[in-house]
């Protein structure tokens, strides 16, 4: 049932009308601007590929380059800002269009019941369950910086009678929950990172059992496109007792099951650096320099592409368990688990032309636009290579033989999802901006705004 099914309460109407009068005074007054100072409108629009080519060079160039370009674009940067500072007021304009129009979003939002609360409150889709009578969960303490251990897993399992299972140094994660399955688990949980979720998912679908999914790893993709809340660690335990049920997809690479995505080509040979894990962001910069400077080739990546055509190269090739949003703000989630389709995107960049063309792409939000991307959807896909292969497999990285054969099965996992989860992705809920203005139009004068939550 949709958060918006019934008639909207008086604070929704209002927040309804004052998100469309801060959303028309935005744009009177961006009109009136552009109008009036045709001039600095054009100096900002010349200024954007400034940005976007030294936003590439810098990510892509080394020691004193780096250098000025970062200085370069920073410069870019603040003459785009003081372009558009068009009055006396200056740059307080700015800010002051940039304040409305997020209020405007934040009511409108609230009024459309699409803030997390009002979503929390809705009834979660799925298939109702009684509570797990032998539930059992398997967790990582030293995942997500040691989220199971802040948040008293161990004791919060015994309080609820779920039987806990700690993750020791040399376990073997796969048998501990073909144990557990032996032993009469009727629902099996795992408290860890995607990588540890996937080994899991493999042994429930494999059994037959219904999984609950623990969000305590560092970035919990999979509890993301679930409808979970990421930081409501303790409440995923409510999937224990009476719950939704979802059937999902799980997808395989060489018969190695993964939830999220297996990446090859520059995300690989990021994850596989040994500092990754403890800097990040620092061996990604450190990095990309390196596999996209000038003359670069591609990594040894074969497959055919959508229409059918050989390429025998690739800077990224991504095969995700079903397919990711297309704009930048939704790529990081699906927006369904359930549509029996691997999601299959490929990247190459011929040159620092292209590369500028890219940034240009990804800045108006829409990379797929980008002439060297190619996206598209398969029930099974095929690299190969001259040698092993490095992939990230959802977030973990090794080495692996070619060719490598993606496959995904339909409905193969049985996820259970607490009563007070939103159980949809952050793609999923996403509203075109046509449907919003209707809907908020509607629940203005008191009418159901006729989007589903």
């Amino acid at each position: 049932m949709g958060a918006t099914a019934s008639r909207p309460s008086a604070a929704q109407r209002a927040a309804a009308l004052v998100a469309i009068l801060f959303g028309v005074a935005v744009v009177a007054w961006t009109i009136w601007i552009v109008t009036g100072h045709l001039g600095r409108v054009l100096v900002q629009l010349s200024l954007l590929p400034v940005v976007a080519l030294s936003a590439w060079f810098a990510l892509t160039r080394t020691g004193v380059r780096r250098v000025s370009a970062t200085l370069v674009g920073l410069a870019a940067v603040a003459g785009t800002v003081v372009a558009g500072s068009t009055d006396d007021m200056g740059f307080w304009t700015v800010v002051i269009r940039v304040v409305l129009l997020a209020l405007a979003i934040v009511l409108a939002r609230f009024a459309l019941a699409r803030d997390i609360r009002s979503l929390k409150r809705s009834e979660t889709p799925g298939t109702p369950v009684p509570a797990a009578a032998n539930g059992v969960l398997i967790m990582n303490l030293r995942s997500g910086g040691g989220k199971a251990e802040r948040f008293h897993l161990v004791d919060e399992c015994r309080r609820r009678g779920i039987e806990p299972i700690v993750l020791g140094p040399g376990d073997d994660l796969l048998r501990l929950a073909e144990d557990a399955a032996d032993h009469g688990a009727d629902v099996i949980g795992m408290a860890g990172g995607d990588g540890s979720q996937a080994l899991v998912a493999s042994v429930a679908a494999e059994r037959g059992l219904p999984m609950v999914v623990i969000p305590a790893g560092t970035r919990n993709h999979l509890a993301l496109d679930l409808g979970l809340d990421r930081d409501d660690v303790v409440g995923a335990l409510d999937a224990f007792g009476p719950a939704v049920e979802h059937r999902v997809d799980l997808a395989d690479v060489n018969d190695r099951v993964f939830v999220n995505n297996v990446s090859l080509g520059l995300y690989a040979a990021i994850v596989r650096s040994p500092e990754y894990r403890d800097a990040k962001v620092d061996t990604t910069l450190t990095t990309i320099p390196q596999v996209l400077a000038p003359g670069s080739r591609p990594f040894d990546l074969r497959f055919d592409g959508p229409d059918g055509r050989r390429h025998d190269g690739a800077h990224v090739i991504q095969v995700s368990n079903n397919p990711y949003g297309e704009t930048l703000s939704m790529m990081g989630s699906r927006p369904r688990l359930d549509t029996g389709r691997l999601g299959i995107v490929s990247l190459e960049i011929d040159d620092d032309r292209a590369a500028a063309a890219f940034l240009a792409a990804v800045g108006a939000g829409h990379p797929l636009r980008f002439a060297g991307i190619s996206a598209w959807q398969a029930q099974t896909f095929e690299v190969t290579s001259s040698g092993p292969i490095d992939v990230g497999l959802d977030g973990e990285a090794l080495p692996m033989d070619p060719p490598l054969r993606f496959t995904i099965e339909p409905g193969r996992l049985r996820v259970r999802l607490p009563l007070h989860s939103i159980g949809s992705s952050k793609a999923a809920r996403a509203v075109g901006w046509r449907s919003a203005a209707m809907g908020l139009w509607r629940t203005a004068l008191g009418r159901p705004s006729g989007i589903d939550a």
